[in-house]
């Protein structure tokens, strides 16, 4: 069996994501240590958090920007860690990340920055390139915007138009870093929706840092729960079963935002998730 039938075949029976034994830091820092989970493809997966627990460290661990302290990170069966060069090149094409403030060239035009990845990393040619950029803009709501630059988009335009970019290679693993920081309710309520339609158009498995309690009850299949004060994982389930039944008072409290997200089965009769009056 030639590598790449080898490589297909054990990443069709490995989880997206699998992290063993990590512990993370900087110099004689330990920011998170011991850490063991596994993302299945397919699963939303929110990482969650106080101020300072690690959050956006582990997820530059994740996509290869550090090197851990200790254990190991495999990206659909091949480890980023010990990857070589070459390899590492070759695991961080399989995936897209979209990052906070969007990270959009300004001098480029939204069709350029979709374009660039393609016309560097593949041998599509430019009539391939186009289509493609104007079906990642018509996934996330931005068909007919291809001409725009990015200081003519609102900030909502800006995070789906990352979301574009990040999925330019048709990567089956997406990375969104605090994806509706800094939105209005209606305007990240939207965004919910284009995440949705994202996993259910790509099969892609999404990662996702934020705080955004409601966007987490919506959109996220699983969250994994970190502290700063034991620099480890502290829970790990859905949202709502870590709201009602979490292991802390912690959990319980965060995710419920001290009382006032509520469960389906209080008193209040809020439905489940929605702000308690």
């Amino acid at each position: 069996m030639d590598e790449t039938v080898s490589r297909t075949a054990a990443s069709a029976a490995a989880p997206a994501i699998e992290v063993r034994d990590l512990s993370i830091g900087y110099g004689d820092r330990i920011v998170l240590h011991d850490l063991n989970f596994r993302i299945e493809p397919g699963q939303i997966v929110t990482i969650l958090g106080g101020s300072g627990c690690g959050k956006s460290t582990l997820l530059k661990h994740i996509i290869g920007l550090h090197a851990p302290l200790k254990g190991d990170i495999l990206i659909n069966g091949r480890s980023i860690v010990h990857a070589n060069e070459e390899q590492k090149r070759s695991i961080m094409s399989e995936f897209g990340v979209a990052y906070q403030g969007g990270a959009l060239f300004r001098s480029l035009s939204l069709a350029e920055n979709i374009a660039l990845p393609m016309e560097e990393l593949t041998t599509w040619s430019r009539q391939e390139i186009r289509k493609r950029v104007s079906e990642k803009l018509a996934l996330v709501h931005l068909d007919g915007y291809e001409s725009y630059m990015p200081s003519d988009l609102s900030g909502g335009m800006i995070k789906r138009a990352a979301f574009a970019r990040a999925l330019a290679l048709d990567p089956k693993l997406l990375f969104f870093d605090e994806p509706s920081a800094g939105l209005d309710p209606l305007t990240s309520d939207m965004l919910d929706n284009v995440i949705l339609e994202i996993r259910e158009k790509t099969g892609a498995t999404i990662m996702m840092v934020t705080h955004e309690l409601p966007s987490i009850f919506r959109v996220s299949d699983r969250v994994i729960m970190l502290s700063a004060e034991t620099k480890s994982i502290v829970d790990d389930g859905s949202p709502a079963w870590l709201r009602d039944h979490g292991a802390t008072d912690y959990v319980r409290s965060f995710l419920s935002r001290g009382g006032t997200f509520l469960s389906s089965t209080t008193e209040s009769g809020a439905p489940d998730g929605v702000p308690a009056p």
